[in-house]
Order: structure tokens, then C-alpha cells, then sequence
């Protein structure tokens, strides 16, 4: 814990873990910890008051420098379009990124995740390497400079760098386009222990198998081995049916029966997407207490498929958001087609609810924060003492919260039209966000666009 107060605020309805309260004073040290949150308070002289407080929500999956990707894939092929077509013109985007255009990326997308009610990101790091395919003087430069962005922006990170040995199963070897991913074992954890110094009150190290096809199980093995206990481990699975094929023709298993299988998947694991599971990798990831990393806007945008949603509920199962490819950077637009695309495909309405909470967005909002903080490894997701003063204030002049009763307020929030709800935003006891703008919004706007002008002359 940290220091003397630092900062407080009171808030007339606040969301805590217990749901909806009245009249909170949360109060924050100088380390950017909560250090009291109590309700049926009084607001102190010259405090200031808001009307609506939440906790931030918590992107469980990025892959920043895509975000200078938006909008330039959206143009059909000669043949079918599918994940395997954009990730070539990922690559040949990916393929002239430098470390200095990486940073100005990154400090743009995490503004605007900021502005849109994320307070923290983990980061799925695979570009680890220069333009000729060797590894920087510093092995983890491209690294530094994403968390060089996270401090210019002010979010929190959990920086995840990626282990990416091979093309596909059976240890194939990687194409020239891959070149700048490459990384074995060693790599990894040379990564990791420079970070090291990095670590604190904002910044966690994890690590981030890429997949089953791009990491042997071996190789996971060792670095999971190798890595401090309590830090988080990520990878991509069962993200496409062809990935499910090819795990299948290898192995003769799925791909979450086959991790399941050769590797000890505990409540450190993220399973990013896992859009093509059954009944029994359902039940082993709800009982393993691993969270799925959702990411519907892009796993929409790609043509994934859905998570089977209702039947994770139904087995307890722990789940977050991310905006991955960043087509999105909004956690509404990701929470509201998280329950679209499950009404879309059962043809019914409020899938993501318990008998213990009807009400969908108290439920998506409240689930999504416990999963991302777990995810995280950081002390996220709540207004409660020890955990980071990460906190959004809503707009309470907007009309779609006009006279709108506190228990439907996050129903109006994610499931009421497209303006953004989130007004200030406080991340780690600093305020980034204040009347619907970042702090160091024009400054990181002008390196970005400058940053775009020279990747688009290419």
C-alpha cells in the first residue's frame, strides 16, 4: 500500500462489489490506491461530487499496433475473405513498423481506450524483433516503448511478450513474414527479467504463448516453469475452424483437450477467444478457473464465430473483454455485441444473466471486470480498498440518464444508442480523462497521425 491521502471523491451512486450504492466517499493515496471506500457517507467540504462512479474496465486483449491497421482491410479479395486473408495484410503492415511509430500507436489507442472507460490493457506483444528479423540491441525495445505509451497515456499495463517459434503444428518452420515475431524460450524470458524493473503499482509481466501452432507445448512448459508464480499466461486457441483441423490432424485433440492435456491450466490462464469449443472444454475451462478473453468486435470483424456463452455461464465459467485489432477501442460496444451475438444465434433475448442478476449490463459489467482483473494479475476490477483507483464518472447530463432509476443506469449505458457515456476517468489516482477528453489528447493525435502519413506512404 501506499503513502498520505492523496485524493478523494464522493460519489452519489457508486457500483461496488456488492452493487449499487448511495452516497460514497472513495478515497486514494499517493501510490494510486484505494484506501477506503464507504458508503451512507457525507460529502467533506470542498470534495468534489459526482453523480455516477464505476470501476474502470479492464482490455484483456491488445494487440496495440494494429490499431494503425483500422479501416484499410475492409475490401473484398477474389476469392472468400476470412481471418487467414487478413492476417497476410497484417503482416505486410506489421513488416515496416518501427519501435518509435509502436510508441506514438500504443499512446493513441490507450487514450482512446482511457476516453471510452478502459483503465488498463494486456498487452499480447509478438513484434519483438527489427525489420531484418534480429532482435534489437535491447531485446525488449519494442516492449519498452508500449510501456512508454502506458505511461504517456496514463493506463495501466500487463505487458504479456509473446513466445512464437513456428508456422503452424509440428514445429513448422516460421515464413519471412513472420520474421519479426521469432522468439524461442530464451527470448521470452530475456524479455521478461528486463522488464522486471518495470513492475509496480501500473505494470505487470506475464507472458503470452501466441498459440498451439506458433509455441510447442514443450516450450510452454518451460517458460511457465521459469516464470514467477502469480504472474499471468495468455494464448490464442480455438480462435478459427481451421486451427481446430489442423490441432485435430496433429494431435488427434481439439485444441483446449490437447492444452488441457499437456499442460497445467490453472486461474493464471487466459484463453483468448476459444470460439470452437464443446461441451467438455467448456466444463474444463469453467472447472480449471481460467478466463475466456472475449473479444466480439473483432471476432466479428474477422468472421470468427461466437462463444458459446450461455453454456459457460451455466458451468461458472470466468470470462473478460478485449478490443484485440482494435476495431473498437469502446468496452460497451464489446459488452453489448457479447450479448447481440448470443441473441442473434439463440434467437432469444437476456442470455447473460443468473437467477442471483437479471439485469444483463450489471451482470456483463460486474463478470467482465472480475475476469479482466483476474487476467490482469493486478489488484482491478473493484471500488474497494488495496485496489487501484480506477474509476469512471458518467455523464449524468446525458439524456440517456435522464430520470433513469440507479438499478437500470448500466442497461442505459451499454444497451442505450452510440454516444460515449464516460466523462472523467481516474486510473492509478490520476486523473487522464476529464469532460470526455484525454489530458494529452492533441499532443498524441499529432505524433499519431504523423506516425500514420509515413506507414501509409509505404
Amino acid at each position: 500500500m501506499g503513502g498520505a491521502l492523496s485524493g478523494c471523491l464522493f460519489a452519489r451512486h457508486a457500483l461496488l462489489p456488492q452493487g449499487w450504492r448511495r452516497d460514497v466517499l472513495l478515497e486514494w493515496d499517493a501510490a494510486g490506491d484505494l484506501t477506503a471506500v464507504a458508503d451512507n457517507a457525507a460529502p467533506p467540504p470542498g470534495v468534489e461530487v459526482a453523480e455516477y462512479v464505476l470501476p474502470g474496465m479492464v482490455n484483456l486483449h491488445s494487440h496495440a499496433f494494429q490499431r494503425a491497421l483500422g479501416g484499410m482491410t475492409e475490401v473484398a479479395g477474389d476469392g472468400p475473405d476470412s481471418f487467414w486473408t487478413w492476417r497476410e495484410l497484417m503482416y505486410r503492415f506489421a513488416r515496416h513498423i518501427t519501435p518509435e511509430q509502436m510508441e506514438t500507436i500504443a499512446a493513441q489507442l490507450f487514450a482512446e481506450c482511457l476516453r471510452h472507460g478502459y483503465t488498463a490493457v494486456c498487452e499480447f506483444h509478438y513484434l519483438q524483433r527489427d525489420m531484418a528479423g534480429a532482435l534489437y540491441a535491447r531485446p525488449a525495445e519494442t516492449a519498452e516503448r508500449v510501456l512508454a505509451a502506458a505511461r504517456i497515456s496514463g493506463i495501466g499495463v500487463t505487458m504479456l511478450p509473446v513466445l512464437y517459434s513456428h508456422a503452424g503444428f509440428g514445429a513448422q518452420p516460421l515464413k519471412p513474414e513472420q520474421a519479426r515475431f521469432r522468439t524461442g524460450a530464451d527470448d521470452v524470458l530475456r524479455i521478461v527479467d528486463a522488464l522486471a524493473p518495470q513492475r509496480g503499482g501500473q505494470v505487470e509481466v506475464g507472458f503470452a504463448p501466441h498459440s498451439l501452432r506458433a509455441a510447442g507445448v514443450a516450450q510452454i512448459r518451460e517458460v511457465t516453469q521459469a516464470l514467477p508464480a502469480g504472474r499471468p499466461i495468455h494464448i490464442h486457441i480455438a480462435e478459427q475452424q481451421g486451427e481446430v483441423r489442423q490441432c485435430l490432424d496433429y494431435s488427434g485433440r481439439r485444441p483446449v483437450q490437447y492444452l488441457y492435456d499437456q499442460v497445467g491450466v490453472d486461474a493464471r490462464w487466459c484463453l483468448v477467444h476459444a470460439t470452437h469449443v464443446q461441451p467438455d472444454e467448456v466444463a474444463l475451462m469453467a472447472a480449471s478457473g481460467a478466463v475466456a478473453g472475449l473479444c466480439p468486435t473483432t471476432e466479428a470483424n474477422l468472421g470468427d464465430g461466437l462463444f458459446p456463452l450461455a453454456e459457460f455461464i451455466a458451468a461458472g465459467g470466468r470470462f473478460g473483454v478485449g478490443s484485440d485489432s482494435h476495431v473498437s477501442q469502446s468496452p460497451v460496444e464489446e459488452l453489448r455485441w457479447l450479448e447481440y451475438g448470443q441473441r442473434l444465434q439463440r434467437q432469444q433475448r437476456n442470455v447473460a444473466a443468473t437467477a442471483d442478476e437479471r439485469r444483463v449490463g450489471d451482470y456483463l459489467w460486474q463478470t467482465a471486470l472480475q475476469g479482466g482483473a483476474q487476467a490482469s494479475g493486478r489488484k482491478l476490477g473493484a471500488l474497494a480498498p488495496g485496489c487501484r483507483a480506477d474509476l469512471l464518472v458518467l455523464d449524468e447530463t446525458h439524456v440517456n440518464l435522464c430520470g433513469v432509476a440507479i438499478a437500470d443506469v448500466l442497461g442505459s449505458v451499454l444497451f442505450c444508442g452510440n454516444d460515449n457515456l464516460v466523462l472523467d476517468v481516474l486510473c492509478g489516482g490520476q486523473w487522464q480523462v476529464r469532460d470526455g477528453r484525454h489530458v494529452a489528447q492533441d499532443a498524441i493525435a499529432t505524433a499519431y497521425k504523423r506516425t500514420l502519413s509515413q506507414l501509409r506512404a509505404l
